[in-house]
């Protein structure tokens, strides 16, 4: 009868366990999003380039000779060991942007691009290369940024870096690369890791169940921001409670291989 009602107990000390492990609070992400006013977010976001940043700036004239100055290409096959894909003239070698936001380009010389847009660094260089050109002719500069990736780390399904191809992620959008949160993720508690162009650090919290965050400066990730996601209380206690149990198990079959031994001892 003694162990029956053991077993009863030991049954609802773990439904209760569960039970309490299973009621998660704040999962879901935009949750007053009904009440929320969205005109603060019209706007298109355009990535600046900033220091470290590697980019690749694309010259055509209608007279190929015209442009060729201003191209640098990487001629060979084979760059550090690896395989460099090659077009008819070649793959565009990248600039790096040093700490003062310069880069070095053909013929013009330096050039600082750093803070600018996509947008605003191709007028850039189109209006720098002009005097080097017939005026006849109308060069398109194409600038694109090589280097843009976000990092994602904590109690996500897939924590790593992630390349952005069309220079523009969000915070959703990145934790989506990364497979979503987990169950045990803090969701009104996620840390974004921000270095802007001087170099200064800063940490900003964000909540993902508010649907405001549409509306926030950080709702659109830089390059190089990292988002971490803390875990839950549930998690923490899960790890104590997996910790306790190995050690209280081990310490039991200690105490029981003991009291075999000196009982045949003594027997």
């Amino acid at each position: 009868m003694k162990k029956f009602q053991f077993l009863n107990f030991l049954i609802l000390s773990a439904a209760l366990l569960l039970s309490s492990c299973g009621t998660v609070k704040n999962v879901a992400y935009l949750q007053n999003s009904d009440s929320i006013n969205f005109d603060n977010s019209r706007f298109l976001y355009d990535a600046r380039i900033m220091p470290k940043d590697q980019i690749t700036i694309s010259v055509n004239t209608t007279n190929a000779e015209a442009s060729q100055p201003f191209n640098l290409l990487l001629q060979n096959a084979y760059q550090q060991g690896r395989t460099i894909s090659s077009g008819a003239g070649g793959t565009l070698m990248p600039y790096l942007v040093d700490n003062q936001g310069f880069i070095n380009f053909p013929i013009v010389g330096k050039l600082h691009v750093g803070g600018l847009t996509k947008n605003e660094a191709e007028k850039l260089v189109t209006e720098k290369i002009r005097p080097y050109m017939a005026e006849t002719e109308n060069p398109v500069v194409t600038v694109t940024m090589a280097s843009y990736s976000v990092s994602v780390l904590g109690e996500v399904a897939r924590p790593g870096s992630f390349q952005v191809s069309r220079e523009k992620i969000t915070i959703l959008e990145a934790l989506a690369q990364a497979g979503d949160l987990t169950i045990y993720g803090v969701r009104d508690r996620v840390k974004l890791i921000r270095e802007d162009a001087t170099g200064k650090k800063q940490i900003v919290t964000l909540n993902l169940n508010d649907a405001n965050i549409v509306n926030s400066p950080y709702y659109y990730l830089q390059q190089n921001d990292v988002v971490y996601v803390e875990p839950n209380n549930v998690k923490a206690q899960n790890s104590k409670v997996g910790q306790t149990t190995t050690l209280w198990f081990s310490a039991t079959s200690i105490l029981i291989s003991l009291t075999s031994l000196l009982y045949n001892i003594l027997k």
